[in-house]
């Protein structure tokens, strides 16, 4: 079964920024679309941006863009998100998923969520 891991979040002020990062041990991240999902308490999970690996092409939700930026290191085999410019509305706990397809918007057949990694926007 597929399992991604999540990394890189923490307690930042408003405005500041981190870079998360998405691993897997046993998957070829390069040959999938890649997402990042975040859910806040009390609230439904979304997605927050994707990268595609048929074209590379990356997308965003709204609200986040401008601030984000999605990317690859195959050599390292992951995926980051870069988030700058973060706001206290970005405090959530943060996952990556692939459906194994190569285009995004990922189709939504997920295996199991990873853990996920916290990230905590307040001064």
């Amino acid at each position: 079964q597929v399992q991604l891991v999540e990394s890189g979040g923490g307690l930042v002020q408003p405005g500041g920024s981190l870079r998360l990062s998405c691993a897997a041990s046993r998957l070829t991240l390069a040959y999938y679309a890649i997402g990042w999902f975040r859910q806040a308490p009390g609230k439904e999970r979304e997605g927050v941006s994707c990268i595609s690996a048929s074209d590379g092409s990356t997308s965003y939700v709204d609200s986040v863009k401008g601030r984000f930026t999605i990317s690859r290191d195959n050599a390292k085999n992951t995926v980051y998100l870069q988030m700058n410019s973060l706001k206290r509305e970005d405090t959530a706990v943060y996952y990556c998923m692939t459906d194994l397809t190569t285009s995004c918007p990922l189709g939504g057949d997920f295996g199991s969520w990873g853990q996920g990694t916290q990230v905590t926007v307040s001064s």
